[in-house]
């Protein structure tokens, strides 16, 4: 598994991600030999200065690991500004961004606000990665209105955003044995090469109860079947659910990702789990693979999203694909606006929103999420919710 065909990275960024290999195992061993995979994924990712969004490697882009939607065109965040527009009028012109990456889609978003006149008075991004604060300040430098905050507020009226957001947080990994289910951490062996990370179950120890029932009928479930649970990114939407209660007018939140319905996410015949790494544009299954140096992801389970925020108070407003959402926010009609004669512009804008509606690429896998309170959808999307699904 270690032997991947992969580009070799530079000396500085090996020497990090030795270090970083080398505090996960110290963290083993001072847990007795053991850690669930979620504090493994934890570290890998968030680790300060070294993990994969914390320290200084560049994520996105064709010089990254991988491209979103709003690398892909400016019409993603456009579009996401006319549904914005619509909501924000029913409550603090004011908008919450989670993960904004590059700055790509803030940028997009509010250049799509000056065009068309919409009112923004504030843009707040919540950002973690360093090296990605940096690149959105110096996008966003023209946009007084956008500011930037360390951590999620204790109350907020208007519209959070978070574009693949939850597949970044991390999960826990649980198998189903013979014994019953159990959960599957990170250990250490040592070989002639020098320690090595590894895959280990926890033996004696029955599976937490709670995280077992976010799994439908995983009584039915074969044994050996292995596959995540999303504490974390439900303690999030828990939390995302307070700080929209607290807050003293309305708000929703549009969450967008690649994942399921937890019907679809834990079918039998999805055996091993969505657990995936992404490195210079490589997709691989290695989770151990040069630590810090590459992303660690799980598609999202949206009905434990939905269940979470339901439980915090929010109601689920809707659920949809992208595809569906896209194009019902009217992203044809952005997309109009420049001449098919203008080959060279034209082009290259018709062919990302292929790639964001097509059911072959993003429009289906990419689902949206949008729970809140105290406001109403447009009529296009609320035909085309499929919240009954979850």
């Amino acid at each position: 598994m270690h032997k991947l065909s992969l580009p070799v990275p530079g000396d500085d960024a090996l020497a990090a991600s030795t270090t970083l290999q080398q505090l996960i195992i110290d963290d083993i061993r001072r847990q007795q030999g053991w850690i669930p995979f979620s504090r493994y994924m934890e570290l890998a990712l968030y680790a300060p200065d070294l993990g994969y969004y914390s320290g200084g490697a560049t994520k996105l882009g064709k010089d990254g690991d991988f491209t979103t939607a709003p690398e892909m065109s400016p019409l993603f965040g456009a579009t996401l500004a006319r549904t914005a527009s619509q909501l924000l009028r029913q409550t603090v012109p004011q908008v919450m961004e989670f993960g904004a990456g590059t700055g790509r889609l803030a940028y997009d978003f509010l250049s799509e606000c000056t065009f068309s006149g919409i009112t923004l008075d504030r843009y707040f991004i919540v950002e973690l990665s360093g090296e990605l604060r940096a690149r959105q300040e110096e996008l966003l430098k023209d946009f007084p209105q956008v500011s930037w905050l360390d951590a999620m507020p204790a109350s907020f009226s208007g519209l959070v955003l978070g574009n693949e957001v939850l597949d970044a947080m991390p999960v826990d990994l649980v198998i189903k044995t013979t014994e019953g289910w159990r959960e599957i951490g990170v250990a250490v062996v040592e070989d002639e090469a020098g320690p090595r990370l590894l895959y280990r179950e926890q033996t004696g120890v029955d599976c937490n109860p709670d995280k077992i029932a976010q799994i439908p009928q995983h009584e039915d479930l074969p044994v050996g079947y292995m596959t995540e649970v999303h504490a974390v990114a439900s303690a999030f939407m828990h939390s995302l659910a307070s700080m929209l209660q607290a807050g003293p007018q309305a708000g929703a939140a549009i969450l967008i990702d690649y994942g399921f319905p937890a019907a679809e996410y834990y079918h039998p015949q999805r055996l091993q789990g969505s657990l995936m790494c992404h490195y210079r544009h490589h997709a691989h299954p290695d989770p151990f693979y040069l630590p810090g140096l590459q992303d660690i992801t799980a598609h999202v389970d949206f009905t434990a999203m939905a269940r979470a925020a339901l439980l915090g108070g929010l109601e689920l407003l809707a659920y949809t694909s992208q595809a569906s959402f896209l194009m019902s926010a009217g992203i044809a009609d952005l997309l109009a606006r420049t001449s098919a004669e203008q080959v060279m512009h034209y082009l290259p804008q018709a062919n990302a929103l292929q790639k964001l509606v097509s059911p072959a690429e993003m429009g289906e896998l990419f689902k949206v999420l949008i729970v809140g309170k105290q406001l109403d959808l447009p009529e296009d999307l609320l035909r085309l919710d499929r919240s009954h699904r979850l």
